[in-house]
């Protein structure tokens, strides 16, 4: 069997898998454009995702699964994929730990105003005015009940915070206290002190929130996305922290990526931007390489116990 990654790991992790697969061809390039000649063998590509397109997937004539090494598959060319009947997996589920403590840290930091005590420290002020809250005993909306969403919400009850997911559908899912679907988020985002978005892009997803959903919102609510930037336009979050309907807006994820550095977003008073960095983790790697050997393993061995197999239709 041939596979072509289109990243190239550390040299341990790339000798680990030789090793445990020999009987395997197993071709790491940077890009596409080294692969030549091997992209056409190749039955497996392993990839980020982002780099592949219609055309590769046309030159990649005996291609039979995409190994999408990372959990967005927004980019991908999926009606090519769908139409060749590619299988598609990707590495859903390896984003939990870092992205839940990603979402907890950001609320502490806001809520205790951490930036101004380090730029305080950093100025040599010592102020004793600087005005700190906790985050226990809150309410927290979290749109995206999946597994990132549940571990959000399970360390949210570390701090008596009750709970409310949105989802697909309406029923009961660990760690909630209750979930509503899309159609019902205006029940809970005014009870909201925290609402935390997890949500992927998709047709149903783009452009969910809207200007009419801030205005339900407290107006010293917090607003964190760490889905995908596409879920709301940058001009209703500004314009909800302008207008005092939201306290703080935190966004890991933006419409565009990078955001230009004169995007009006950087002077918007209320917000904190990180670059798209929630899901980051020494780990990541490892937790992406479990997934794709198990299937792997189950691929080769003919049989469909596959992990995170992507529904085109859906979108994830």
């Amino acid at each position: 069997m041939h596979i072509l990654f289109s990243t190239v790991p550390s040299q341990r992790r790339r000798q680990t898998l030789i090793d445990q697969y020999p009987h395997h061809t197993i071709t790491f390039v940077k890009n596409f454009e080294e692969a030549g000649d091997t992209l056409a063998k190749a039955q497996v590509i392993v990839t980020y995702g982002e780099d592949l397109t219609d055309a590769i997937i046309e030159e990649a004539t005996s291609l039979q699964w995409v190994m999408v090494i990372s959990a967005g598959i927004d980019q991908l060319p999926s009606a090519t994929l769908s139409k060749r009947d590619i299988l598609v997996t990707n590495a859903r589920g390896i984003h939990p730990i870092p992205m839940s403590e990603y979402a907890i840290s950001m609320l502490l930091q806001v809520k205790r105003q951490e930036a101004k005590l380090l730029e305080n420290a950093k100025e040599k002020i010592w102020d004793r005015s600087v005005k700190i809250n906790e985050i226990s005993n809150s309410t927290m909306v979290v749109i995206g009940a999946g597994a990132i969403g549940q571990e959000v919400a399970r360390l949210a009850k570390a701090f008596r915070m009750k709970t409310y997911g949105v989802a697909r559908t309406a029923r009961e899912i660990e760690h909630f206290d209750h979930v509503v679907a899309f159609d019902n988020i205006q029940d809970v985002l005014s009870q909201a002190d925290f609402v935390v978005a997890v949500l992927p892009s998709t047709p149903e997803t783009r452009y969910l929130l809207t200007k009419e959903h801030f205005e339900q919102m407290k107006n010293d609510a917090i607003f964190l996305n760490m889905g995908r930037g596409d879920l709301v336009s940058s001009e209703v979050i500004m314009h909800a922290l302008n207008a005092g309907e939201i306290a703080h807006a935190v966004l890991d994820v933006v419409e565009e990526e990078p955001l230009p550095s004169d995007h009006p977003l950087w002077e918007t008073e209320g917000v904190t931007i990180t670059p798209h960095s929630s899901g980051i983790s020494p780990h990541y790697l490892k937790r992406a390489f479990d997934i794709f050997t198990y299937n792997l393993d189950q691929f080769e061995a003919g049989k469909k116990d596959f992990k995170n197999v992507v529904n085109h239709s859906r979108g994830y």
